[in-house]
């Protein structure tokens, strides 16, 4: 039972993160810098506006600081 109990807890965490997509990435210190710049890109893979919307704005953070 104990075992049953572990899978039904497994499928269930792994639905529930599934689930946690967020959608599209904001621009922030974090998503416009490496590693963080080539996992947000990614989301924008079929999007090529939404993609040069992302840069522009990491942009203005650039300038910002």
């Amino acid at each position: 039972m104990n075992s049953k109990y572990n899978v039904i807890c497994i499928i269930g965490l792994s639905i529930a993160l599934i689930g946690c997509d967020g959608g599209l990435p904001e621009a922030d210190a974090v998503n416009c810098s490496g590693r963080g710049m080539e996992k947000a890109l990614t989301a924008f893979k079929n999007n090529e506006a939404e993609r040069q919307a992302f840069l522009d704005k990491c942009e203005a953070l650039k300038k910002e600081n």
